[in-house]
């Protein structure tokens, strides 16, 4: 596959900065963050029914643009995925939640959310979901202090 297919052309061409490409032979739309939502809601228009995941990435120190948000999508009509990427700088860390196209999209953001920081604007309850409601920073980021409680196993020789 080295052409763009023409069901993922008809949504590049509604939109004025997102761009097709390949990521190790997936799909990819690059999409500006501000079109997050709405490029998300023409993907399912045209038959992705099936958001089956979204996450982050923290490029820190390796790119220009710290946070990256992701989502594959899934068209079982047209077998068809696609990868839907928005670059997410530091000093602005909040999308349009996407829950309102794929309710599914719930759960993710807010791990997104509690694991990295990124709050998901429109969300319906942008809390934590694996820390403890008072945990404090996202551990995440790669700039996250690791903690410094020892850990002894069973097995080690001064268990003994």
């Amino acid at each position: 596959m080295s052409e763009m297919h023409p069901l993922l052309g008809s949504i590049v061409e509604q939109f004025d900065g997102v761009q097709w490409g390949l990521s190790s032979g997936q799909n990819v739309l690059f999409v500006p963050k501000a079109l997050w939502r709405d490029v998300a809601q023409a993907c399912k228009d045209a038959g992705f029914e099936s958001l089956v995941d979204e996450t982050a990435v923290d490029y820190l120190g390796k790119r220009d643009v710290r946070f990256e948000v992701v989502a594959n999508l899934l068209s079982l009509r047209h077998n068809l995925r696609v990868r839907l990427r928005a670059q997410v700088p530091e000093d602005d860390t909040t999308v349009a939640s996407l829950v309102p196209v794929y309710p599914g999209a719930n759960f993710y953001e807010r791990e997104v959310w509690d694991m990295f920081g990124i709050t998901f604007e429109g969300h319906p309850d942008m809390t934590r979901i694996l820390m403890p409601d008072d945990w404090e920073g996202h551990p995440l980021r790669k700039d996250y202090q690791v903690g410094t409680v020892p850990v002894q196993f069973k097995s080690s020789p001064e268990a003994r």
